[in-house]
């Protein structure tokens, strides 16, 4: 198995030499899983190692003092889910497992191996934090500036496209493994709002989310209605 080829699927610039795939490769430490909803890295905690995302899905999140929950990211297969961790040595919020997952672990000694090797590798893993940078600065834009139910129809469109650059979204049909209380987490929405809106996307024959399946009735409705523009995922 090549724990890296989806991460680089994703990411196809910079293009990398034969021998820089392979140090990236050898980069991994071990692997492991992790069982759905289980913490996987904890607020403030030391860290010596990043996480790549093989298999399942994941979450960044914070909780208040008050019980309340943002979502701040989700992460698919071929995601880091925490490379920034590499020179910050922990993070500001926790990670946990959404569904059963199976992750790669890289020390932060082989990072900075191949960044010491390598320029083009520096780039790569530079340009993948500035990635996620740039989807959470989407994200806070839906939830300070788009209606509730823009906001929803914007995070399935962005989901669809990862995915399907991935192969995970045939015949624009998707797992999303989250709950209403999830999808209201992560919009800044109540799970009663959220709910209503999602009936609202279905009533207009947008798309349809069953027991964590979302189902795209009208690519190209759905993409206006949300005003969607895939260029802040920098898949180019």
């Amino acid at each position: 198995m090549m724990y890296t080829s989806l991460f680089l699927k994703t990411h196809r610039t910079p293009v990398l030499e034969a021998a820089e795939v392979t140090a990236l490769e050898s980069a991994v430490g071990r692997t492991a899983t992790f069982a759905a909803r289980q913490i996987m890295v904890r607020q403030q905690v030391p860290l010596t190692q990043c996480t790549l995302l093989l298999e399942g899905f994941v979450e960044r999140y914070r909780d208040t003092p008050e019980g309340r929950r943002q979502i701040l990211a989700i992460h698919v297969p071929g995601d880091f889910v925490d490379l920034h961790s590499y020179p910050l040595k922990r993070l500001e919020h926790s990670v946990a497992a959404l569904t059963d997952v199976k992750v790669a672990f890289f020390p932060h000694v082989a990072i900075r191996a191949l960044t010491e090797q390598s320029a083009t590798l520096t780039e790569l893993l530079w340009r993948s934090t500035l990635i996620d940078a740039a989807i959470n600065r989407e994200w806070i834009v839906s939830v300070g500036a788009r209606s509730a139910v823009v906001r929803l129809a914007h995070l399935f469109c962005e989901m669809y496209v990862r995915l399907e650059r991935i192969g995970m979204a045939p015949d624009r049909t998707f797992a999303l493994p989250l709950t209403q209380v999830d999808l209201s987490d992560a919009t800044g929405l109540t799970a009663v709002h959220a709910n209503r809106m999602l009936r609202q996307l279905r009533e207009q024959g947008l798309v349809a989310f069953r027991h964590g399946e979302v189902e795209i009735l009208d690519w190209d409705g759905l993409r206006a209605f949300a005003d969607f523009d895939p260029a802040y995922l920098f898949f180019d």
